[in-house]
Formats: C-alpha cells, sequence, structure tokens
C-alpha cells in the first residue's frame, strides 16, 4: 500500500466523520420515532441506489456467497442506527455520540478476534484509559436518561462489530452495490422486527413535509455520501483506526447540540469529563503505539 492511498483513505475518513457527526442533530430534528426514522432513511437510499445503472452491473459481477456476507453486514448496521436512533430518544444527542467513542475500545478487541491475530499492547492500554471517562461519562448523566447510556454502549459495539467485518469482508466489488445489498438486508430485518418484536406498524408514522426533507439530507449527504466514501478507504486502513478516528465525531456533534439545542445545559461537568478523557485516547495513540508495539 502506497503512502498516497493511506494519505486519501484518511482525508477519505475525515470527512466521513464530518458529515456523521450531523446524523446525531438530524435524528433530533426529525420527530419520527427511532424505528421508522431508521428505516425511512434506509429505504430512500435503496430508492436512489436503484436508479443507479453501476449498482446493477455490480451486483452481477458478485458472487452470490458475497451477497449473503453483505446481507448479514446490513443486519448490523441497520441495528446499529436503531440502537443509535433509540439512544438519542431516549437520552440526547451528547449521549448518543459520547457512548459512540467507546466504539474504538470494542474494535481493540473485537478485530483481532476477527482476524485470528495477538491483541496489541498498545490497543488494549487505549481501551483500557478509555474507561475512567465512561464512569465519568455515565456518573454525568442524568437517572432518566441512564437508559440511553446502555443502548448507546449497545450502538457503539454494534458500530464497531460492523466496521471489523466489513475490513474482513471488503473486496474489489462495487461499493455502491454493496451498499444497495446492506440496506435492504437492514431494511428488510428492521420490519420484521418492528411487526414481531415491538408491534410496531411503522409505516403508519408518516413524515411530515419537513421530517422528509430532512430525512433526504440524512439519507443522502449523511448517509449514502460517507457510506461509499468509508468503504473505499476500508481498503487502506484498518478498522481500528477507523474506529479511533470517529471518536472525533462527539467533538462535532455534542457542540452543535450545545449551540442549537442548548444540550449543554441537561449534563453535568463529569460527562463532559468524561469525553475529555475518551477523546484524549485519539490523540495518545501515536505515542502509545510507538512506546507499546
Amino acid at each position: 500500500m502506497s503512502t498516497s492511498d493511506h494519505r486519501r483513505a484518511l482525508w477519505q475518513l475525515h470527512a466521513c466523520v464530518l458529515l456523521w457527526g450531523f446524523t446525531a442533530i438530524l435524528g433530533k430534528i426529525i420527530t419520527l420515532p427511532a424505528m421508522s426514522l431508521v428505516i425511512w432513511r434506509m429505504l430512500i437510499v435503496i430508492g436512489c441506489l436503484a436508479l443507479w445503472p453501476r449498482v446493477w452491473r455490480g451486483l452481477k459481477a458478485m458472487p452470490t456467497s458475497l451477497r449473503r456476507t453483505y446481507a448479514a453486514l446490513g443486519c448490523v448496521i441497520a441495528l446499529h442506527w436503531l440502537s443509535f436512533y433509540g439512544a438519542i430518544k431516549l437520552a440526547n444527542a451528547s449521549v448518543a455520540v459520547a457512548c459512540l467513542a467507546l466504539g474504538s475500545v470494542s474494535a481493540a478487541v473485537i478485530e483481532p478476534l476477527v482476524f485470528r491475530r495477538r491483541h496489541k499492547l498498545s490497543e488494549l492500554a487505549l481501551g483500557i484509559l478509555a474507561i475512567p471517562g465512561v464512569v465519568l461519562l455515565i456518573g454525568g448523566v442524568p437517572l432518566d436518561m441512564q437508559l440511553g447510556v446502555l443502548v448507546g454502549v449497545i450502538s457503539a459495539v454494534l458500530t464497531a462489530t460492523f466496521a471489523v467485518l466489513s475490513k474482513k469482508f471488503v473486496s474489489d466489488a462495487d461499493t455502491a452495490s454493496i451498499t444497495f445489498i446492506e440496506m435492504i438486508a437492514g431494511t428488510l430485518l428492521l420490519i420484521i422486527m418492528a411487526f414481531l418484536v415491538f408491534e410496531e406498524a411503522w409505516f403508519a408514522a408518516l413524515p411530515s413535509a419537513t421530517d422528509f426533507g430532512w430525512l433526504l439530507v440524512l439519507a443522502l449527504f449523511c448517509t449514502l455520501l460517507p457510506f461509499l466514501l468509508w468503504l473505499s478507504a476500508l481498503h487502506h486502513i484498518s478498522a481500528f483506526t477507523t474506529q479511533l478516528t470517529l471518536n472525533l465525531e462527539p467533538v462535532y456533534a455534542i457542540v452543535l447540540a450545545a449551540l442549537l439545542f442548548g444540550e449543554h445545559r441537561e449534563l453535568t461537568l463529569s460527562f463532559y469529563a468524561g469525553v475529555v478523557v475518551i477523546l484524549a485516547t485519539l490523540l495518545l495513540q501515536p505515542w502509545i503505539q510507538r512506546r507499546l508495539d
């Protein structure tokens, strides 16, 4: 892998992080329940991709075994989004994105297991360093939001699992075709869950004109575009580096949530101290890797 490829992948990843930083804000603005929000989001992406001839050519060239793999990955990302927006509805946008920073800790544990290699001491050290931040974060959240923290942690584990498995199974298949399969599989899973598990008629919650406009922004600019960039970047960077870089997402989202919704008034200094500790692991990564690897 060339240095230029690695550098380009990092720039693509940072562009994704910036775009994903707005997803929590849009999740707060859109009034739909979490289940309906995620299903409509994915349906819009599916509709857009279905109009792209490149997607169908890629599907035709893709082996059946890979289609099944990407369908399974689509179910994982759908559950991540469901838990992420569930955390926003149960707590607030700041809490949901702060929990996402735990994805790098999860990836440090999951990635070596999936790739059957020894755990790196540096990655485990970074995971351990994040634990005090988690304790501070939870302690700074009101009691009525702590269920949102739990759901947010589940969301972080799911996004790390998705990143690691995507890295393992990323191939030369067309990224738009991969996204199309994942969105279809994830949507079908959530529709089944809505009926059988939650007994919820998701389609009864039709989006208003305003909600639909924000859903288009969420689907096109905060889902489809970064998804394609992210899958391309995975060819050149590790899942752990991906998750660690995603720790910047809470910075963007928390600042926006404070400016737009005044969420800083709902949370204590302990919460923000926890966020700082977790994000510090991102800055410490190069130094710790040089020392321990």
